[in-house]
């Protein structure tokens, strides 16, 4: 294994959802698929990944299945199998759209926020890092949602308790 790309997951049907994964950057995207799945919990399903540049705007398409053509004409498609991730992310920040539910267009967004060499005695891919419940696999309605992180993060200085005695005037 030469390096381990960690990728940082977010969606757009719930602002808390956060998930950070590493995987081996040599893995195909039908295995980064696989474990995307089991991770959060979903059953198997025909998916898309789409290669997107800074806007989101989908580039190139790497469907679970082979398609034959894209669901866009004008994009190329390729399958999840043939596509090794780095073949497919070359740098920082490069992204990725994961749609899981091709009916209602519902989908994550990944983005590269890493590279590195793997740690010894580490099993991969991995999850690093989770926050809040996945939305749900069928229901976009059913999505819990829970305290924000940022207002999670911060709690621990708002129960700082300062001295009262200070005084900023000399």
């Amino acid at each position: 294994m030469s390096q381990i790309y960690r990728f940082r997951m977010l969606s757009d049907e719930n602002d808390n959802f956060v998930r950070d994964f590493e995987v081996p950057a040599e893995s195909s995207l039908l295995d980064m698929h696989d474990f995307i799945i089991e991770m959060l919990g979903y059953d198997p399903c025909i998916t898309s990944f789409y290669a997107a540049d800074e806007q989101w705007q989908p580039l190139n398409e790497y469907t679970s299945m082979d398609m034959g053509l894209a669901a866009d004409a004008t994009m190329p498609s390729t399958p999840m199998a043939e596509a090794r991730v780095c073949d497919v992310m070359h740098n920082l920040h490069d992204r990725l759209i994961y749609l899981f539910d091709n009916i209602n267009q519902r989908a994550y967004y990944l983005e590269l926020v890493e590279a590195k060499k793997p740690q010894d005695g580490m099993t991969y891919p991995r999850l690093q890092f989770e926050h809040s419940p996945a939305p749900d696999q069928y229901d976009p309605e059913a999505n819990e949602q829970s305290g924000s992180i940022f207002d999670e993060m911060m709690g621990e200085y708002n129960d700082f308790e300062g001295d009262d005695n200070y005084d900023d005037e000399y």
